[in-house]
């Protein structure tokens, strides 16, 4: 196939271009699945540690350069066609060279788990594995996309993926006064699927844009107490970590209405807002639709 035989050409491309892909609005940037998958199968090596963003730099490269000279390659610092080889099942196959089903791994399910984690349907750590949640997490995908719901990812759903990731259609207020500390996009080998706003405890939370209130209660996936406004056409706002919940469930609610306030609950290290906005539950970035 013709992407088995360019993917290692890509990667070489990848690694000294992708740097251009700057943003035309403000939001984080997707780098290049390739140079993520490069990151992960260089992570199962121990020989990089930083976030697999899919974006070439320093650090990307030293890796590179380390794990040259650990098998006694030609030290370049680029990912070519020997370096695949020698990375065996983790250089390998390219994307879309074969449909991807439960249990399968390699480089081309990194490239997968990168792509679907953007798409707004984060599977977990990226890590090359296509497990039960990578499934889980592609049978949501599918459906959100309207393509066949099978678990598979094939040539349709592979190309698919390959589009820009969602925005929201709406408008939106910054719902607490204070700066942005991570944002949306890799954190590790996982993906962080909104913005932290570094709020203290009990700084109130405002809604981003008037809607309905979905949800308002404890989320025991790790959200702790959670609100979830309905703005209309399927994109919901969503307010984690609170301290306190200041309505309920069917409540309306108007545009930076008072709705809760800043805490620490469930997954959180400290004291801060955890802000996301999803289109028909597809995870978008934040601060696309903050105005």
């Amino acid at each position: 196939m013709r992407a088995s035989r360019t993917c290692a050409a890509s990667v070489v491309v990848a690694l000294v271009a992708a740097a251009a892909l700057a943003p035309s609005s403000p939001g984080a940037v997707r780098g290049s699945p390739r140079v993520a998958a490069l990151q992960v199968a260089l992570r199962a090596e121990h020989l990089y540690g930083g976030d697999v963003d899919g974006q070439p730099g320093p650090q990307t490269g030293q890796a590179v350069r380390a794990f040259q000279r650990r098998r006694r390659l030609a030290v370049d610092g680029v990912a070519g066609s020997a370096t695949r080889r020698a990375l065996g099942r983790r250089g390998r196959p390219a994307y879309a060279a074969r449909v991807i089903t439960l249990g399968a791994r390699g480089w081309d399910v990194a490239e997968l788990q990168f792509l679907m984690a953007w798409r707004g349907f984060p599977s977990g750590p990226i890590d090359g594995g296509f497990g039960p949640r990578s499934r889980a997490a592609l049978l949501r995908y599918q459906a959100w996309a309207g393509l066949t719901q099978d678990g598979a990812a094939g040539p349709g759903t592979l190309a698919s993926l390959r589009l820009p990731p969602p925005r929201s259609p709406l408008s939106m207020l910054t719902p607490v006064r204070a700066p942005v500390g991570d944002g949306f996009g890799p954190r590790g080998d996982w993906f962080h699927s909104g913005v932290d706003f570094e709020a203290p405890a009990g700084a109130p939370v405002h809604a981003a844009r008037a809607g309905r209130v979905a949800s308002a209660g404890w989320n025991s996936g790790g959200y702790g107490r959670l609100i979830v406004i309905a703005h209309g056409g399927g994109v919901t706002s969503w307010y984690a970590h609170l301290s306190r919940i200041d309505v309920v469930a069917g409540q309306p609610v108007a545009a930076g209405a008072l709705i809760g306030r800043v805490g620490a609950t469930g997954h959180a290290t400290g004291p801060h807002l955890h802000f996301e906005v999803r289109v028909r539950n597809a995870a978008t970035d934040p601060l696309t639709a903050l105005g």
